[in-house]
């Protein structure tokens, strides 16, 4: 009976433990640099090239590779967290779950005809039409290059 325990019960219990804990990437988050993700949007160029913390829901991963994730926070707004293919590897199981990540906020310039193109393939892959000319701005994007990542047990 006490044999039948051990082999059962106990590793039950173990990776009831595992799969409770929260998942770690990188160097450790720093959340003495936790910087309220709204502020961050709202000013990105204050913070471009600062470590800084930032914590929310994890709307998004990568399919492909697992090196981007997006954050966001109750606005609806996110902010893309993006890694080197293969420097850590997000599971796409942790959508849903709240995640903090450490890093450096950077700034994305497109130029105009790669900003057409890719409104183009977003609306395509929405099914929707149109039209090249609408966009006369280059895109802008804010991105944060994390150096550890912590994704939250809920």
């Amino acid at each position: 009976m006490i044999n039948r325990w051990i082999f059962f019960v106990l590793p039950a219990l173990f990776c009831g433990q595992l799969l409770a804990a929260s998942l770690q990437f990188g160097s450790g988050v720093d959340k003495t640099l936790l910087t309220d993700l709204t502020k961050v949007q709202a000013t990105p160029e204050q913070f471009v090239g600062k470590t800084i913390t930032v914590q929310g829901k994890i709307v998004s991963v990568c399919q492909k590779k697992g090196c981007w994730m997006q954050l966001a926070v109750n606005s609806g707004n996110s902010l893309k967290i993006k890694v080197r293919d293969g420097d850590m590897v997000f599971p796409v199981s942790a959508r849903g779950k709240n995640a903090l990540a450490t890093g450096q906020l950077v700034k994305i310039e497109q130029d105009l005809a790669s900003s057409r193109e890719q409104q183009a393939a977003e609306a395509k892959a929405q099914g929707k039409s149109f039209d090249p000319a609408t966009v006369t701005q280059p895109l802008i994007s804010w991105q944060l290059v994390p150096t550890a990542v912590e994704i939250l047990a809920e």
